[in-house]
């Protein structure tokens, strides 16, 4: 392979598309951009400048910075001479954080000046800190050099160094979906290959204009040579987005393609239709979270007919893995997940192999310990390929237990910590996580199939199921979430519930039924319920309801 360096990617892209635009940021109408050589030159200057002050290959550069031309443009730096950079979601809470950032051991600090003075409150995380940079306007001397003072009077020439497959370019934390934030060792390769499946199997290149929920994809977008607009929301609460904002820079600048969470579109396409707009944007990669067939449909009806949305299936540490266009959910699989059997979330992407394995509790140390299941029983889903990741960080325990060495067939398989089966036509089904499973003494219950039960009901914007008790005696207890917040009449709907569940075998046992006025979610999506924090809710719940 040559340079799989990402950052000579934006030297490629730069040579190739010089004046076209790479980059739009702006509020209210308001607009600034960036060509793609202005891209390079900015990101050359920080690299240069980094260089300068002695940051150097190999060194854990932790980066905090808003979703801006110095955002990308610092990681393109970083890649360029071989950093390592480090993203973690800022909206993870002050305690995850802490943690996060103590276990990663940057060496180096470029951030926003209000993280500067977080970590000179909060000093144990940052001990390993030897070189600070501020991005913006520096508070009383605290926060180390300034990024665009210095960068003014660096050259605008700079050669990415030149990387190999496995040389380790980032670290990614995980939502945290089931557990602690983990950090996930990104290779260069891994951004290669993700870059070689963006552009091969949804066709994006120099002729689409990006719109991204989540600001690390208009990397993507600039080093396939399309242009990325970062639109004006808080990427770490995508629910709270504001429609006619995100919709009036799709409009200005002709968005043809954007990636984001369900909860972006679902706040998105309803204003759409509300007020009748239909946007210009003929592919939507969704991810996060399962899709709804009524999303899909919203959408067909707001985007071009030949317009399609596409629900890629993954995971940090596997991103993606598989995918299905909305037009094949709607036509094959959505009567199947109303009634029960799971999100078709679709086939491998080339060079990817899936398989359903039994589910165990403890690490596999070989491929030869497994036990492969046929199509259409469920267990414990597995993945191989270019993008799957090796490796935590600095945590040799989660790796083991997440990784299956293949010694025969070479390389890893990961295990993806969901459950879901394979049907005839090879395609994957999702049923949930593994984490989530109700172990009753009838047996598993699993929580996407048993939900989407619940989710017909029209009052209904979401269910979670959660079970009490110790796993295999556990008692299942449906909660949802209502578009009204509160109901009307609250013993109706819960009868209206039991009815449900009484119509299907999967949920026939569901006796217990809890309505909240918002569920826990992850921060990167709004989309995945936290059911542990919410089994917390149900279990004080019902020890107020027996009055302990």
């Amino acid at each position: 392979m040559n340079n799989c360096n990402i950052g000579a990617a934006l030297h490629k892209a730069a040579a190739e598309r010089k004046d076209a635009v790479a980059l739009v940021t702006g509020k209210n109408g308001k607009y600034q951009q960036w060509t793609f050589q202005e891209v390079l030159a900015n990101s050359n200057r920080y690299a240069n400048t980094l260089q300068k002050k002695g940051v150097q290959r190999g060194d854990r550069v932790m980066l905090m910075v808003r979703p801006s031309m110095e955002f990308i443009c610092l990681t393109y730096a970083l890649f360029q001479l071989g950093a390592v950079v480090i993203l973690i979601d800022p909206g993870m809470g002050y305690k995850n954080l802490l943690l996060c950032i103590g276990s990663v051991q940057p060496k180096v600090l470029i951030a926003i000046p209000q993280v500067h003075l977080f970590s000179r409150l909060f000093r144990k995380p940052f001990v390993t800190v030897e070189r600070r940079f501020c991005v913006g306007t520096p508070l009383l001397g605290l926060c180390g050099t300034s990024m665009q003072g210095a960068a003014c009077k660096a050259g605008t020439d700079f050669t990415a160094v030149s990387t190999q497959e496995d040389e380790l370019a980032a670290i990614i934390f995980t939502t945290g979906s089931t557990g602690p934030p983990k950090g996930v060792q990104y290779t260069h390769g891994i951004f290669y290959h993700q870059l070689q499946q963006i552009r091969n199997y949804y066709g994006i290149g120099p002729d689409d204009v990006d719109q991204p929920g989540f600001p690390l994809f208009a990397l993507f977008a600039t080093a396939l040579g399309a242009a990325a607009v970062i639109p004006d929301m808080d990427p770490t609460r995508p629910a709270e987005v504001d429609p006619a904002k995100f919709i009036r820079s799709i409009q200005d600048k002709q968005v043809s393609y954007s990636f984001g969470s369900p909860a972006i579109w679902n706040v998105v396409s309803r204003y759409c239709i509300d007020q009748h707009i239909t946007l210009p944007v003929r592919k939507v990669l969704m991810a996060g979270a399962p899709v709804s067939g009524e999303l899909i449909e919203r959408m067909q009806r707001i985007m071009p007919e030949d317009g399609e949305v596409y629900t890629p299936y993954g995971a940090t540490e596997s991103l993606p893995s598989t995918s299905i266009t909305g037009r094949e959910i709607l036509e094959e699989t959505w009567a199947q997940t109303r009634i029960g059997k799971g999100t078709c979330v679709g086939r491998p992407l080339p060079g990817m192999r899936v398989k359903i394995i039994k589910p165990v509790d403890n690490p596999l140390a070989d491929w030869n310990e497994v036990e492969v299941l046929s199509n259409g029983n469920i267990g414990e889903i597995v993945v191989k390929g270019p993008v799957v990741t090796q490796a935590y960080d600095h945590n040799e325990e989660e790796t083991r237990m997440a990784k299956i060495p293949d010694a025969e067939g070479g390389g890893l398989w990961h295990r993806m910590g969901d459950m879901g089966y394979l049907d005839e036509q090879g395609r994957l089904w999702f049923c949930g996580r593994k984490a989530h499973r109700i172990l009753t003494e009838d047996g598993p219950m699993y929580t996407i199939c048993c939900e989407a039960i619940f989710n017909e009901h029209p009052e209904v914007f979401r269910s979670a199921l959660v079970g009490l008790g110790e796993p295999g005696k556990q008692q299942p207890v449906l909660t949802v979430e209502l578009y009204a917040k509160k109901p009307e009449d609250e013993k109706r709907l819960c009868a209206e519930l039991q009815q449900l569940a009484r119509s299907n075998p999967l949920t026939s046992s569901i006796e217990i039924f809890m309505i909240f006025s918002v569920f826990p979610v992850d921060i990167r999506h709004n989309a995945k319920i936290f059911r542990e924090k919410l089994a917390v809710w149900v279990q004080q719940r019902m020890e107020c309801r027996q009055g302990l």
